[in-house]
């Protein structure tokens, strides 16, 4: 059984439909609530299992809704995938001395505290049931410093030594921890900068495959560090990013 927030659209939404297609249980988690249930009738039209549940991971008592909602659907909970997150489509990216903390608290609190609210409420659920797999998503801004997005940057950044310190925390309690940091995706939290044809030009010929990434492409990378293939696997930062990573680290 699976919880998946974010998952109304793109990255959570694929994940959902590749995950019940193999077999796995599905909260379908998010602050839409029309996103969510249609992305729940995607996962049964494709023959797989879900359930929905509005939540913000932002706060608290939602989070915690949600972890008591998908015990009562199905009884534990073997995998947490924190997708939520908010960046570029929240349209005021900007270097720190030009971000009002207004923008910097929503943006952090969503893609970081986010991330240390469901692990709160779940972990110990995990714990009850033997193990689990829990998988953060970070982002590429996380490993390197991206000028003109601080607050997201350094939200992402805190998931990745966030996922470390849990790894070590809970390996010895059956609970593996692992990161994915997407570049370039199709999803609609990038697609304010991918109208413009020359921008999207540019993210193309950052991958030396000389494409933007799909959801299903992250969602493929999640189902692996979910499964009992990556049983020795975790404290892993898995980059999905067509190799812009390494395109920039050469200039």
């Amino acid at each position: 059984m699976a919880i998946i927030t974010g998952a109304g659209g793109g990255q959570g939404r694929a994940a959902s439909i590749i995950f019940a297609n193999e077999g796995a249980k599905v909260v379908v988690a998010g602050w839409r609530t029309s996103n969510i249930k249609e992305a729940v009738e995607l996962v049964k039209a494709a023959g797989g299992e879900a359930a929905f549940i509005q939540a913000d991971v932002s706060k608290a008592k939602d989070v915690e809704k949600m972890v008591a909602f998908a015990i009562s659907q199905y009884g534990k909970i073997d995998v947490l995938y924190n997708n939520a997150g908010v960046g570029y489509s929240f349209g005021r990216m900007a270097p720190v001395v030009d971000t009002p903390e207004e923008d910097w608290d929503i943006v952090t609190d969503i893609n970081l505290k986010g991330v240390y609210l469901c692990c709160k409420y779940t972990i110990p659920e995990m714990i009850r049931h033997g193990g689990g797999s829990i998988i953060n998503v970070s982002s590429v801004n996380g490993l390197i410093g991206i000028h003109g997005a601080d607050a997201y940057t350094a939200s992402k950044g805190g998931v990745i030594a966030l996922t470390r310190a849990l790894a070590n925390d809970l390996g010895p309690k059956g609970i593996r921890v692992n990161c994915i940091c997407p570049g370039t995706i199709e999803t609609p939290m990038a697609a304010g900068i991918l109208k413009d044809v020359r921008t999207r030009k540019y993210y193309e010929n950052l991958s030396p495959l000389r494409r933007i990434g799909r959801p299903e492409d992250v969602a493929y990378a999640a189902l692996y560090l979910a499964s009992d293939e990556s049983s020795f696997v975790t404290g892993a930062i898995l980059v999905v990013d067509g190799g812009m990573t390494a395109t920039l680290s050469r200039a």
